[in-house]
């Protein structure tokens, strides 16, 4: 599996507190076949989640070097779980926050509780400005939540989808597993990810694996846990 989503940079934002925090998350999601992961720390505008790109790369460098010092082998990246700003592009092109992997793909984070059309804009602008917008885990939106029909509107837009693993297993409450198994159902799901922020029960990622073949076949589901998201990493 590769994982695009996970909040493994120490000390910077929600995530994992401290470097040692952050190799046994690597090594319990590497016993669990995660062989590629991106680090995407959040990035929210006038708040205190706005490391800078520089720092992030550094923090990446060092881990990098202690996760090979530990027999780690996963494969690391940096990127952004950036939350829907109208300043995006203008972050990008100052070098503050970074695209997945160095890649035309972005991590796009909305409010929770917020009506999907009043960012709606935003997220085509980007398009047009060929960037390929990944909305992070869609099913956990209350827009989406009560009207489904938006998710289906977005996919025709172009825009990808990434689900959480946990929300299959009910991690996020059951109105996100039921919108999470509608999205698995119609075929709309582009990649999964961890959203990992701190060391937990690794197992889950083979439960949800497990939930999730209930909608798709094994070449299917290889294209979402490998074949998609490698086309961000190469």
């Amino acid at each position: 599996m590769i994982d695009i989503h996970s909040h493994v940079l120490p000390g910077i934002d929600d995530g994992s507190k401290n470097i040692t925090m952050s190799l046994e998350i690597l090594k319990g999601l590497e016993e669990q076949g995660v062989t590629d992961l991106i680090c995407t720390p959040h990035y929210i505008a006038e708040t205190s989640q706005v490391s800078p790109r520089a720092k992030n790369e550094e923090l990446l460098k060092k881990l990098q070097e202690r996760a090979k010092k530990k027999g780690i082998k996963t494969n690391l990246y940096l990127g952004n779980e950036i939350y829907i700003d109208r300043d995006i592009a203008k972050l990008i092109r100052a070098k503050k926050i970074s695209p997945l992997a160095k890649s035309k793909y972005l991590l796009v984070e909305l409010p929770m509780s917020g009506e999907f059309e009043q960012y709606e804009d935003i997220l085509l602008s980007l398009q047009q400005k060929k960037w390929q917008v990944i909305l992070a885990h869609p099913e956990r939106y209350h827009s989406f939540q009560k009207d489904y029909e938006k998710v289906l509107e977005i996919c025709k837009q172009g825009i990808l989808l990434q689900c959480n693993l946990g929300s299959f297993i009910g991690q996020y409450g059951k109105h996100a597993k039921k919108t999470a198994q509608k999205i698995a159902k119609d075929k709309l799901i582009f990649c999964v990810g961890t959203d990992i922020h701190r060391p937990r029960d690794y197992e889950e990622i083979a439960k949800a694996q497990k939930r999730l073949r209930k909608y798709y076949q094994f070449y299917e589901l290889d294209a979402i846990l490998v074949q998609n998201p490698l086309k961000i990493v190469k």
